[in-house]
């Protein structure tokens, strides 16, 4: 198993660990509701240095970019950070990314840390058809190793980290970054996230870490800082409807079935993988969409639960179920078919072959 930059401390802390996309990771310290609390009431940490950081450069980044994602990444200005997905060539997601734009001709991918060798084959293979060589000082390169990262999330979290910076972070726009120091650090600061309750992402060198990592935490002291494990980053992302790369979408689903129409673009130029299939889709439609569904009977919903109609027809299943810590009743992402995917439609989720009233609802959940 691998360890990130901050591994030790975790366990210092005594967090309940376990393996997760190869990693060595925290799953919580003093549990999940009080983690999650945390995070939506002000300010906690998440260790994510398991995710991945591919480089692309040079005069064909733009043109790779435009051929392996589904988003336009013409419309991308320095500082500027675009969520996006990879289309497999099979009407499926290779997966579901971050693009930053640094110049022109320089781009880093954030990606799946279960997804990061998949993307990185994926990348190789397409780069090369335009020439596209890899390797340390090349267009192409896998930085994962290299990298460590930490998301400090929630509505204290930019008071905090400007304790930590010396030119003014505060008002940063959401989805844009800038190259600055940090605690001394040379870094990569990103008014990203995946809890919907705002804050940053903060990259370094590994080598860097503990000195990031100290200094957080004295500028934390004030706002009462916690560590925050992957299970309340789970309860957090799906109550804000985020989708999670395995669970609500994968190589199975496409954009337009996994409600990501909106980062999927046909314009004019942009010759992405599966453009004609998915053309098609939205011409015609999907037989399928992932949906909402808030729990109106008590029960909580797992993934790969069935979900039905009030009289026990089925008609999708359960992608990522959980009880919300913030309106105390379960929800659920799932994916039904299509005539059942209106907001307001009455289904039940089958638990313990039990039918629990459910309906679908507009995201996000809180």
């Amino acid at each position: 198993m691998k360890t990130t930059a901050f591994t030790k401390y975790h366990v210092a802390a005594g967090a309940k660990m376990a393996e997760f996309a190869g990693y060595n990771m925290p799953i919580e310290f003093t549990g999940i509701n009080d983690e999650h609390q945390t995070v939506r009431q002000g300010v906690g940490v998440f260790d994510v240095s398991h995710m991945g950081e591919i480089w692309v450069k040079g005069p064909k980044a733009i043109e790779l970019l435009q051929r392996i994602t589904t988003n336009d990444v013409s419309k991308l200005y320095d500082g500027k950070v675009q969520y996006t997905c990879m289309p497999n060539g099979r009407g499926g997601i290779v997966d579901d990314i971050l693009v930053y734009r640094f110049d022109a001709e320089t781009y880093m991918l954030c990606v799946n840390a279960a997804n990061t060798e998949k993307d990185w084959q994926h990348i190789l293979a397409e780069g090369a058809k335009l020439g596209m060589e890899a390797g340390h000082g090349k267009e192409l390169y896998n930085a994962s190793d290299e990298i460590c990262q930490l998301a400090i999330q929630g509505p204290l979290a930019m008071k905090l980290v400007q304790k930590m910076c010396t030119i003014p972070v505060e008002e940063m726009e959401y989805y844009t970054f800038c190259k600055t120091e940090v605690a001394g650090c040379s870094a990569i600061l990103s008014i990203t996230g995946y809890t919907g309750s705002g804050g940053c992402e903060i990259y370094v060198a590994n080598e860097d870490g503990d000195r990031l990592w100290e200094a957080m935490w004295q500028a934390g002291e004030e706002f009462g800082l916690k560590n925050i494990g992957l299970g309340a980053r789970d309860t957090l992302r799906l109550e804000k409807g985020f989708c999670l790369y395995g669970n609500d979408i994968d190589d199975t689903t496409s954009p337009l079935e996994g409600g990501l129409g909106w980062i999927t673009k046909f314009t004019e130029g942009k010759d992405f993988i599966d453009r004609p299939l998915l053309e098609q889709q939205k011409a015609e439609g999907v037989s399928r969409k992932l949906v909402g569904l808030k729990l109106i009977g008590r029960g909580v919903p797992r993934h790969e639960y069935k979900i039905a109609t009030p009289a026990g027809e089925e008609v999708g299943h359960v992608t990522s179920g959980t009880m919300s810590p913030t309106l105390k009743v379960g929800i659920a992402l799932g994916y039904v078919q299509t005539a059942y995917a209106k907001v307001g439609t009455k289904l039940a989720i089958v638990i313990r072959d039990r039918l629990i009233e459910a309906e679908v609802v507009k995201l996000p959940f809180v």
